[in-house]
């Protein structure tokens, strides 16, 4: 049975902070937060089909994306985990599953540990491995940074982000290069143990079979590390990128395991 999916947007607002959320469907609340320097428009073909499947998909944008506005230095992802938990408040009913991508994850996790009373579970998405090479992480800028020439940023696009056989040319754009810094500096001001279990919630390693950040034998770091919580699923034939890779697939995905929820 497919359900409502028409998109409208919301503007939640605290202690100075609007936050601009694209909202679809009607249903049990999902969250989805992008990975670094880029938009929640990433997921528009994941956010239908999981309206499609019942849910209230929830979008917020990252500060300084679209019509969201705060402080953007001095911030920590304790900050940045209070814009989710408010969104989550005000257009959630309180609760819901939070999906963070790559970067997302970190302030996935930090919400569920900072405000476990609106987390039902949170699914980190294309996660990186808690240790990782550091020219993924140059791999990363230089494919965000608008002023490097197109091949360039295509050959990081393929290092980092997409599996063989795929375009990597459809993340030429999207980036949004002024907030690169500041979630970074958000992520450097937290220590990683403050959000790296994500309080005890319920967990989905949602992993990209070609991800270069989590490599085959860094497969069962989380189940090593939280046991029971953890439940792993690998994407086939979708690496970093995993949203437009592969966006069929993680709503399956997302949708059996949340189901699978208490």
């Amino acid at each position: 049975m497919q359900h409502a999916t028409g998109r409208a947007r919301e503007f939640v607002r605290h202690d100075g902070v609007t936050i601009d959320v694209i909202v679809e469907g009607d249903g049990p609340a999902i969250v989805l937060l992008p990975s670094l320097a880029r938009d929640s428009e990433d997921y528009d073909e994941v956010a239908e089909g999981l309206a499609q499947a019942g849910f209230r998909v929830l979008r917020p944008q990252p500060r300084g994306i679209g019509r969201s506005a705060g402080p953007m230095r001095g911030i920590s992802l304790h900050d940045l985990a209070r814009d989710i938990a408010e969104v989550i408040k005000a257009l959630g009913s309180g609760r819901a599953v939070v999906v963070g991508h790559a970067y997302g994850n970190w302030v996935a996790r930090m919400t569920a540990a900072d405000y476990p009373q609106h987390v039902r579970g949170v699914v980190i998405a294309a996660a990186a491995a808690k240790n990782y090479p550091a020219e993924l992480s140059a791999a990363v800028t230089n494919a965000g940074d608008l002023a490097l020439p197109d091949a360039e940023r295509l050959e990081a696009l393929r290092l980092g982000f997409f599996a063989p056989g795929h375009d990597p040319a459809v993340w030429l754009t999207g980036w949004h290069p002024q907030v690169r810094e500041s979630q970074r500096a958000a992520a450097a001001a937290t220590p990683q143990q403050e959000w790296w279990s994500a309080g005890s919630v319920p967990l989905l390693d949602l992993q990209a079979e070609h991800d270069p950040f989590k490599p085959p034998q860094k497969r069962n770091e989380m189940k090593d590390e939280f046991g029971d919580r953890v439940t792993v699923t690998v994407i086939p034939d979708a690496s970093h990128a995993l949203m437009p890779e592969q966006p069929t697939a993680v709503v399956a995905a997302l949708f059996a395991w949340i189901k699978s929820l208490p």
